[in-house]
Formats: structure tokens, sequence, C-alpha cells
């Protein structure tokens, strides 16, 4: 499982240690939400694509379950978005069907994995509910979304923008800063106790500093407060630089994801090239495996046909409109017929669509006295 899968915002207490010091601690949770952050603005992102998928099927059950209620709590829309994001940020889901069939995406189980049996799954809980039987490989919707590339770069490149992100925080949040030193006169002699009071001084004027307008710190003889703030540790480091760490975060997971990063940042330049570029290296490739899934676990092999099989549209879909020419072309030339190119389309077949047809112009015509 990839190292993200534990960082959840409700407990990120587990990443940190008691052993570690604060710091390293505080640097344990940025990084967490960092990682969170860049994930969930890329997985959501493609879950949002995925739940406006039609699936395709005759048999009415099913279309209702994947299409319409997927169970008593969500729509579809809200099961797929779920089911989605669950694939990409843990690498792996889980869909177990009840009693009382309703299609429930599991929080947590354990797989049983034998070589020549079809793997188990038993412990298997749904909000906070464990369910007491085990589960075949072949009654379970799973999925594994294993990618190399991406668990790589994540190891790999958190860590130098986790301590990155931090350096830059700290120093914007020293940019304005109130510095100032407090002098004694040398030739007083101070004890533990004198040094103790020395302090609660100190705090009290910067106290003053924070929370008043207008702070005036009296000062006894022997003592002067100097201020620093316009003179020494300034920097020109502004919080656009966190936003440019954080977008070029996010824009590493969505290169390896295949989510062009204009698309995320609602840049409209080559608008048409990146939607189709997404489709074609992201969107396509993840239907296409829920598409194999699907067809695996509620097709028998004997009964798999174009009739019987589940087919996922998703906005992907080729635009009929833009296309009318080059469909006309094909169906005119008798290349395909009209059934043929609807199937491409992701349209049901039409009676009478099976037969070819072929234009005039399209048609060779042989004069009288020539040999074929």
């Amino acid at each position: 499982m990839w190292p993200w899968s534990k960082i959840r915002k409700k407990n990120l207490e587990e990443v940190t240690n008691d052993s570690d010091s604060p710091a390293e601690n505080e640097k344990k949770v940025l990084k967490g939400y960092l990682l969170l952050l860049a994930l969930d603005i890329c997985a959501n992102f493609i879950a949002r694509q995925v739940s406006q998928s039609e699936f395709k099927t005759r048999h009415k059950n099913w279309y209702y379950m994947l299409n319409v209620r997927p169970n008593t709590d969500m729509s579809a829309t809200q099961f797929w978005e779920r089911f989605t994001y669950e694939l990409i940020v843990k690498n792996r889901v889980l869909v177990i069907k009840s009693d009382s069939d309703d299609l429930l995406i599991a929080d947590s189980w354990v797989r049983n994995e034998y070589a020549l049996y079809e793997d188990t799954f038993e412990g298997v809980s749904v909000k906070g509910y464990q369910f007491n039987r085990r589960f075949k490989m072949n009654e379970v919707i799973y999925l594994e979304y294993s990618t190399r590339k991406l668990d790589i770069a994540i190891n790999g490149l958190y860590e130098d923008y986790s301590d990155l992100f931090t350096r830059l925080a700290a120093a914007i949040g020293r940019n304005g800063q109130i510095r100032g030193t407090l002098g004694i006169s040398a030739n007083v002699n101070m004890d533990d106790k004198d040094r103790g009071k020395l302090g609660d001084f100190a705090k009290k004027i910067f106290k003053s500093f924070d929370s008043n307008a207008v702070a005036v710190v009296p000062l006894t003889k022997g003592m002067e407060y100097k201020e620093h703030t316009n003179t020494t540790g300034t920097s020109n480091i502004t919080i656009d630089e966190l936003t440019k760490l954080k977008d070029d975060l996010v824009n590493t997971v969505a290169d390896v994801l295949g989510i062009p990063t204009a698309l995320l940042h609602g840049n409209r330049a080559e608008l048409k090239d990146n939607i189709t570029a997404f489709h074609t290296f992201c969107l396509a490739p993840l239907l296409k495996k829920i598409e194999d899934e699907l067809n695996a676990k509620t097709v028998e092999p004997q009964n798999y046909s174009e009739e019987t099989r589940i087919e996922v549209v998703g906005i992907n879909k080729p635009d009929m409109f833009n296309l009318a020419e080059p469909i006309d072309k094909l169906i005119s030339s008798g290349t395909y017929n009209p059934n043929e190119i609807r199937a491409k389309m992701g349209d049901e077949p039409r009676e009478g669509g099976d037969e070819y047809v072929r234009t005039k112009n399209y048609e060779t015509t042989l004069k009288g006295g020539e040999k074929e």
C-alpha cells in the first residue's frame, strides 16, 4: 500500500511519534497535509469525471444499481466519486454486495492470497460494521490502481517538498516579526531568581507590543531596550512562494497520473488538446479497468456477448456533431454500417442499421467493351 494511505485528515496524529521532537512532529504533520492536498486535488478531479459515466447493460437490476442507486445511502454519482477517490488515494478499492443487493464500498479488509485458489477477503468493515462472513474474489469488485512511477515520485519528492515548505513558511513568518534586545548594566549581580524575574519582564514587554496598538514600557535604571525589527532579519520571501511550491507539487502528481496541469488550474490555452490528452492517457485506461472488472464479476464466461456485457461510456464519448462529416463518409463509402458507427459512439443499435450502404460516387462503373 502506498505510504499516503495512512494519512487522513481525521488521524494525522498517527504519523507523529511521542519520542520525536516538536519540530519533527510538526514536519511530519505538514508533510501529511501537503500530501493530502496534492492527492485530493488530483484524485477528486479524476473522480468527478468518472462519476459522469454511464454503465450500459441490458440487465435491468445491474443498470439501476450502477447508474441510479447502488445502495440506500448513496446516489450513483456519489458512489463512483468515492470509488475512484479510494482507488487512487489508497491504491485499491473493494466493493461487496450485501444480502439486500446493495453495493457497499469497504473501509477496511484483510486479503488472503493463494497460489492455486482464488483469493478471499475477511474482516470486511463498512461504516463501523464488520461482516463475519468471508468473501471470495468472484463475489466482490476489487481493483488496484498500481502506478510504480507515482510511488517512486511520492517517496522521493515529498521529503524535499516538506523541507522546502517548512523553511519558506518559517522565513515568511519572520518577516515583520518584532525583534529587540534588553541590555543590562554589567555591574549588576544577578542570581537565578533575578534572571527569572528579568525573563518575565521581557515577556511582558513583547506581549505589550503584540496586543496593544500603543505600547509604553517602563525601564528601570541599568536596563535598555533596543528594537531591531527594521534593521535585521528581514527577507524578500512572500506568500506567493508557498503558492508556487504547492502548485508545483500538485503538478508533479498530476503529470504522473496523466492529468494535463492546465486543466487543474483552469488554463484555457490549448484546451481541446489538453482534454484529448486527459481522455486518452488518464480517463480511458481507468474506465477500461473498471469495465473489465465489472464484466468479469457480473457476466458468466459462457454468456459473455455484445448484448450481455457491461459497457462504460464516459465523458470521453465521441461528439457526434463534430464527427458528422467523417461519419457520413464512413457510411456512404460502405466501410461501416450505421450500427457499427452507433456502437463506436456508445449508442444502442437500431433496426435495419446492419445494412451497408454505398453512394454512387463510390461505385465503379465499366464502359462497354472493357474487361474487368
